[in-house]
């Protein structure tokens, strides 16, 4: 089970391979601009589709009625709550208002991200966001007597928006069920010099087996672990990988992950060639 060291957003992860991960968790403004930039797109997508049904009432006439507003009732429920669930089923687990603000979702846990996790944290948005303003939105369509049932509805949707504002880890109440986080990224490429500074990966070979025992996410990690250039971080790293391995005949702990870390990345990169990608060490598809 990983452990996490809370200092106000920073998160400091050790898994249970004793690899540390340093994270920053998003705040709620960043959270909400990218709520807002995924609401836009839901939108514009929406008014499309409208626009598209119209045209085919008009064609088909009046008797289709009924069966076009069924499909538009249909469409706007699989809009709000696919969009998210399946972009965040991508590699970069996040939409496109997350990539825009530079967020990604991960499991609390250090573990893999998984489908349940994700189904879960996203349809408790119907919950939280979609239910009330509709059931506000029809409220208020029915006249002054329902008002007060508008304005329930309306606290019921402040009530869950805000909650992230309230709790340290900034969860809504899905992240909460599903056990995640959104966290910041940071968009860098994987840096050339440190593959310059590891001629020994060709004196080196490590066979298939010991290069698909990680995945990109681990090869990130650890090349954040190799800029760092912390002497206790490379020991645990360098330890950790030995023993998933079973590689002892580098003893100098840099060398080894240097030397790793060349051989892993060019081994990922020949691969996806091929169109096969290894996203972690979980990822058995590849």
């Amino acid at each position: 089970m990983a452990k996490a060291k809370r200092i106000g957003l920073e998160r400091r992860l050790v898994t249970p391979e004793g690899v540390t991960l340093q994270l920053k968790l998003a705040g709620s403004g960043a959270r909400a601009g990218a709520f807002l930039i995924d609401a836009l797109v839901m939108l514009a997508i929406l008014i499309g589709t409208t626009l598209a049904l119209f045209a085919f009432h008009a064609g088909l006439g009046s008797a289709f009625g009924s069966l076009l507003l069924i499909l538009w009732m249909l469409g706007f429920f699989a809009l709000r709550n696919f969009y998210f669930i399946l972009s965040e089923s991508g590699a970069r687990a996040a939409t496109l208002g997350k990539r825009v603000m530079r967020l990604r979702v991960i499991a609390r846990d250090g573990g893999r991200l998984t489908g349940g996790a994700i189904v879960a944290r996203n349809l408790m948005r119907e919950i939280e966001i979609f239910l009330p303003l509709m059931f506000t939105a029809y409220s208020a369509s029915q006249g002054i007597g329902d008002r007060w049932a508008g304005a329930a509805g309306l606290l019921w949707a402040a009530i869950f928006l805000f909650f992230p504002a309230f709790n340290r880890d900034r969860l809504r109440a899905g992240d909460l069920i599903a056990g995640t986080w959104v966290i910041e990224t940071q968009r860098r490429r994987i840096g050339t010099d440190l593959l310059a500074a590891a001629p020994i990966a060709a004196t080196t070979p490590f066979s298939d087996a010991e290069l698909d025992a990680y995945g990109q996410y681990e090869l990130q990690k650890l090349e954040e672990v190799l800029r760092r250039d912390d002497r206790d971080s490379i020991t645990t790293v360098a330890a950790a990988i030995r023993r998933r391995i079973g590689r002892d005949d580098m003893p100098d702990d840099r060398q080894f992950l240097d030397a790793y870390y060349a051989a892993v990345r060019l081994h990922l990169e020949r691969k996806l060639l091929f169109g096969q990608r290894k996203r972690d060490k979980f990822d058995a598809a590849a």
